[in-house]
């Protein structure tokens, strides 16, 4: 940072223009860093290249709405002109990988929607598809199978972050601002899962901002049993995850019923605390998502 003047560390993607500023993200840190291109000499580049993965502002030409899109929602630009009836959601994707084609992944990712939709590229691995709601839209198991679909044919890693339903008003701008926080989150924090959305995200978002006493009172009373039994941990959030459906369970630890009852009433025994019962369920997958911060 010391050694150029105007250099900027942050640990979002920054706004800085990307034809004025290099931008290099530090995987091991999660920290991005924009350098003026002025302050630097092509062997201090090249080195820069070697060291971080150097971002790219997507080249691809914006049609004329999408471009409207892209400055209102990234550059505080005006809102584009809206249907007032209609009501808009975005989905935002992150591509993990070397060698990504933005133009063939979004004829991919477009090739799924029945009606047209807009996509804006914030760099070449990420990017949002504004949707405009005339009818019933993808679901998530249909979004898992473009995640299916784009891992094989392309060779990347593939998250969404599906947001929520909202009318036609200047506040959309600020509704995406407070979804992009959250999947900045998922992709920091929450690595297990590839579709995201708020309702998946925000209990391990309070979580981790709860107060330092708080987080210590949940670990005292609970975390003490993962910590002696990491299995106990891993079996009893994947049973809460699924709904205490003990066969969906027992099929993706790729265990018997038996061995899960017997962890299931292990746990109870320890700790005193009924998993059936909707309070026990909620204290305890807090334990898990304070447990699993500190692993």
């Amino acid at each position: 940072m010391s050694l150029y003047e105007n250099s900027v560390l942050s640990s979002v993607q920054p706004t800085q223009t990307y034809d004025q500023y290099y931008i290099f993200y530090d995987q091991s840190e999660k920290n991005w860093l924009s350098i003026p291109k002025t302050n630097l000499t092509e062997n201090e580049l090249n080195l820069l290249k070697v060291l971080y993965e150097q971002v790219k502002m997507s080249s691809m030409p914006l049609s004329s709405l999408s471009r409207k899109w892209h400055e209102f929602l990234l550059k505080d630009g005006s809102i584009p002109t809206l249907n007032s009836e209609s009501n808009f959601r975005f989905i935002q994707f992150h591509i993990k990988g070397h060698g990504v084609d933005p133009t063939e992944i979004e004829s991919a990712i477009k090739g799924f929607f029945s009606d047209e939709v807009q996509i804006i590229w914030e760099d070449d691995h990420n990017g949002i598809v504004v949707e405009e709601r005339r009818q019933i839209s993808l679901t998530e198991s249909e979004l898992t199978s473009i995640v299916d679909t784009l891992e094989s044919d392309f060779y990347v890693k593939v998250s969404f972050y599906i947001g929520k339903l909202y009318p036609a008003s200047s506040q959309l701008r600020n509704h995406f601002i407070q979804e992009k926080e959250y999947f900045e989150f998922a992709k920091k924090n929450l690595t297990s899962t590839n579709i995201t959305s708020f309702e998946k995200i925000f209990p391990a978002f309070v979580a981790f901002n709860l107060p330092d006493d708080i987080k210590d009172k949940v670990n005292t009373e609970l975390s003490s049993i993962f910590i002696e039994d990491p299995e106990l941990y891993t079996t009893i959030k994947v049973f809460l995850e699924n709904n205490l459906n003990a066969s969906l369970t027992a099929k993706k630890l790729f265990i018997h019923r038996n061995t899960l009852q017997y962890r299931i009433d292990k746990f109870i025994d320890r700790t005193g605390v009924q998993l059936k019962d909707f309070y026990g369920a909620f204290t305890v997958f807090l334990a898990c998502l304070l447990f699993e911060q500190k692993k």
